[in-house]
Parts: structure tokens; sequence; C-alpha cells
């Protein structure tokens, strides 16, 4: 694992352009399996969370990232293998249980797993509906799960900006929630919605963003709809 290098190698450059701060991080368990669920703002986000959180962070990423072709495309597989980033088809259904399962096992071992609940970026900076697997996982293997609000990404990094801007960033990790382990067969989507709402609803307190109750996926394809339709 190359994580701890490139924190400590790009580190500096990251800090330096960005500032960020990390707040409640005391709330982060010294040991143990975890959930890191968090907003997603833009790509650098799960840059400010390794550069504010004291442990190594897990996080799934899309598969397209390690399907690419060429030099480029084995370069991007490597970077994000080696710092802990794993693929995860975002489809759905079954495509995604493979995902799940592999975060499980990184939780149950004693890992810190990170997660954007929305499931993709944001397309405005508001705060959209969170998809259930935070609260798969966390029923299933009994882990706290730490609500975490990230703020400023979007102004350093607007959507379409490769290399993020100058300016300041904060990542802010709430007090845990204790979920208690169910056997999966009683999980029933009622457990899922109420538990996933509850998360959404401390990272809406802690970031200040204005709560959508719809998918960021499923307003991102009416955009792009519309803006097709209009040419």
């Amino acid at each position: 694992m190359l994580y701890w290098f490139f924190v400590r190698a790009l580190g500096p450059i990251a800090r330096w352009r960005m500032h960020p701060q990390g707040v409640g991080v005391e709330n982060i368990p010294r040991a143990g399996g975890a959930i890191i669920a968090a907003n997603h703002l833009a790509v650098v986000d799960d840059a400010l969370i390794p550069l504010t959180c004291p442990r190594m962070v897990h996080f799934m990423g899309k598969a397209e990232y390690f399907e690419g072709k060429g030099l480029k495309g084995r370069f991007m597989k490597w970077w994000f293998t080696s710092v802990g980033v794993f693929p995860v088809d975002r489809s759905g259904g079954s495509n995604s249980l493979g995902a799940l399962a592999h975060a499980l096992e990184i939780i149950q071992g004693g890992h810190l797993f990170g997660i954007h609940v929305e499931g993709t970026r944001s397309p405005d900076g508001r705060l959209y509906r969170g998809h259930t697997g935070v609260a798969k996982l966390a029923l299933e293997s009994g882990c706290d799960i730490i609500p975490t609000a990230i703020i400023g990404s979007r102004e350093v990094q607007m959507p379409g900006q490769v290399i993020p801007g100058v300016g300041h960033t904060k990542v802010i990790y709430g007090k845990p929630i204790t979920v208690s382990k169910m056997d999966p067969k009683g999980i029933t989507h009622e457990h899922l919605r109420e538990l996933t709402d509850r998360v959404t609803a401390e990272i809406e307190k802690l970031s200040g963003q204005e709560y959508v109750d719809e998918y960021a996926q499923k307003v991102k394809e009416q955009l792009a709809h519309a803006n097709s339709a209009s040419k």
C-alpha cells in the first residue's frame, strides 16, 4: 500500500492549496472497524478525508477508473489500487453487491471504510437523498457510523475542473451513530431507509447544506436530458 506515502509526499502541496481543516477528529475510533459516511461535492473529497483522518480509510471508486485502456488507463488503475480504492459498478442492484461484500470484509477486519451516501457528486452543491448501502454495511457488521461533512471542496474544484484551485476546506467528523448488529435475513427496507435517513440528517446538520429528497444521479440524468433537448 502506498497510501501513507502519497498522503505524506503530496499532502504538503494539497494543504498549501486547499488548507484542509479537520474538526471532530476525536470522534474517529482509534481502533476497530467503522464507516466514514460523507457528503460528496468534488473529486478531491477523497483526498481531503485522508488528509484529515489519522487512520487509513478505504474507499470505493467507480468501475470506469479501473477499466481505462493504454498507459493512462493502467496508471489510473495502479493509482487507485495503491491508495486503497476498489471498484464498484454504480448501476446498482446485484451489480453493486460484490463491492459491498468487499467493504464488509474491510470493516470486519478492523479498518475504516469511507462512503459517500449520495452515491455520486452533488450536481449543485445541495445534499441529496442517501443510498442505503451505508446502512446495510453498518447493520450487518454492527459498526459505528461517523457522519462526516465536507465543506468548501466544490469551491476549490468545480465540476469539470481537473486541478483544484486555492481555497479553504473543512472536514467535520460528527458524533458516532451506534448501530446494533442484525441478522442479514432480518434486515428490512424500512431498517435500511430509517438508518440511512438518520445519517443523512446528521450530515445535513454538520454541513449546513440544503437537503433535496431525490437521488443525485436521477437529477443529473434529468439535467443531461434537458441540456441535450435544448441543443
